[in-house]
């Protein structure tokens, strides 16, 4: 088995040199490699290497899937040899303006929304826990009842659920002026300001508790709980102004002032422009998708699972975190993680079966780890390394996520947070959910596997 460094070098070679490598980055599962000439890049031989699950162009970006762990290894091993690494802010900043504007638009949402995914994960790993030991059948065993729990306990544990979804415009803002290049605690303080206690409450308001305040007689004012538009958009513009003042104010001042004169006009242009039309796009989206999630029969289940891989492909799925948000914040519960779930698991389904009927070791090599990949929640090893490189496994995936999305929908499983599936998504339903919520895994596993196995893949493909 090669070393890591051995497989570096052999990655440097085949990607033209040393001389030939612009930038090089990482993410989660890929190497991202910007090069000044893609055509001394050798894709095949990229492919041929150890440990490479995948290799693709996108968004102006090599892009070498490892996994992940062993991708921040082989990076290790890349920038010991001498190669410059970079940041991928700096990465983004080189590719800005490759791809499509729908593609850099997409690009930016996700840079955006990733540092914030770990939070809300806690906070539906918390919430999931508080459904399990508040269930009155879990309760019992220990010779408990619902009002056995403590007010106490129930507050203790609303703190943990609700914090990241209270001061939520607060992280996104933060992270809005971290991604457009402005001073992210300005960001994190512009946030605040849109949750203020003086405002009132936006789930009071929305719930009748509560009126908004009337400035000019018709622009409603009201505090942004769990909003994410108003925020982003506010942190885009915020970052841009700052940028503006600092230039022109001076040195002497550009503390005292740059900030000052930022969060005045920005919490302005939010509360009065931008925070209502913004909240008033974001419901329209948020009843769109519930108005697909609501069609009759399971039909949303079987179009979100079959399409939802193929959305993946495109790079632009990270749009579905802030769709996730709004059900989460608007229903308290989320029916489009059991869908994306059985998409995810029957491509590890798919890449099961070419490991097991292929008689290469190294695409068997290839196809579990990949196929484990997926079953964790992270298919694009399963994708570009197997499934999609022999075309029919892919689809026959799509099938069977199509498939068990119609049943998650027809059982109407609801999530109790997001960001994780299948295996690791099972601490999201430990409740009565559990069971149908392993079915429609194994189900979607099941027909992509068989389908595969049968249909989807012969070993003369392989060549």
């Amino acid at each position: 088995m090669a070393t890591n460094e051995e497989i570096a070098k052999q990655v440097v070679e085949a990607i033209g040199g040393e001389e030939n490598i612009q930038s090089i980055a990482h993410c989660a599962t890929r190497l991202r490699v910007m090069v000044h000439d893609h055509e001394k890049v050798d894709v095949e031989a990229v492919e041929e290497i150890e440990k490479v699950k995948g290799a693709f162009y996108n968004s102006g970006q090599y892009q070498i899937i490892f996994g992940t762990g062993t991708v921040n290894r082989i990076y290790e091993a890349v920038t010991n040899q001498g190669v410059s690494g970079t940041t991928k802010s700096d990465m983004k900043e080189e590719s800005k303006k490759q791809g499509t504007t729908f593609q850099r638009a997409i690009r930016t949402f996700g840079d955006v929304f990733v540092p914030i995914i770990p939070v809300l994960v806690a906070t539906g790993l918390f919430m999931g826990l508080r459904g399990l030991i508040t269930q009155e059948q879990v309760l019992a065993l220990f010779g408990l009842t619902p009002d056995s729990i403590s007010d106490n306990f129930l507050l203790f544990t609303e703190v943990l659920t609700d914090t990241a979804f209270v001061f939520l415009p607060a992280l996104v803002a933060w992270s809005t002026f971290r991604v457009f290049g402005g001073t992210p605690v300005i960001g994190l303080v512009l946030g605040l300001m849109l949750v203020s206690p003086a405002l009132p409450n936006a789930w009071d308001v929305a719930g009748g508790g509560a009126e908004p305040l009337y400035f000019l007689g018709f622009i409603p004012v009201i505090g942004y709980q769990g909003s994410v538009l108003p925020a982003f958009f506010a942190g885009m513009v915020g970052a841009k102004v700052e940028k503006y003042f600092r230039k022109r104010v001076p040195e002497a001042l550009d503390l005292i002032v740059t900030p000052f004169l930022v969060l005045l006009i920005m919490i302005t242009l939010s509360l009065f422009a931008l925070g209502p039309v913004l909240h008033l796009v974001e419901n329209w989206i948020f009843e769109g998708t519930k108005a697909l999630l609501e069609l009759p029969l399971g039909l949303s289940g079987l179009i979100i699972g079959f399409f939802h891989q193929i959305i993946v492909i495109t790079g632009v799925h990270h749009i579905f975190n802030f769709l996730e948000i709004q059900l989460l914040e608007n229903l308290n519960y989320n029916p489009f993680n059991p869908i994306i779930t059985a998409s995810i698991a029957a491509q590890g389904g798919a890449a099961l079966a070419v490991g097991v009927k292929s008689k290469s070791k190294k695409m068997k090599a290839l196809a579990y780890p990949s196929s484990l990949s997926a079953f964790l929640g992270i298919t694009e090893p399963a994708i570009f390394g197997v499934n999609l490189r022999h075309g029919k496994p892919f689809i026959m995936g799509l099938i069977g996520g199509g498939v068990a999305g119609f049943l998650a929908a027809l059982f109407n499983l609801q999530a109790t947070g997001m960001a994780i599936t299948v295996i690791p998504g099972t601490l999201l339903y430990l409740n009565e959910q559990l069971f149908i919520y392993l079915i429609v895994n194994i189900v979607a596993i099941a027909v992509a596997f068989t389908l595969t196995y049968l249909f989807g893949y012969k070993e003369t493909t392989e060549k």
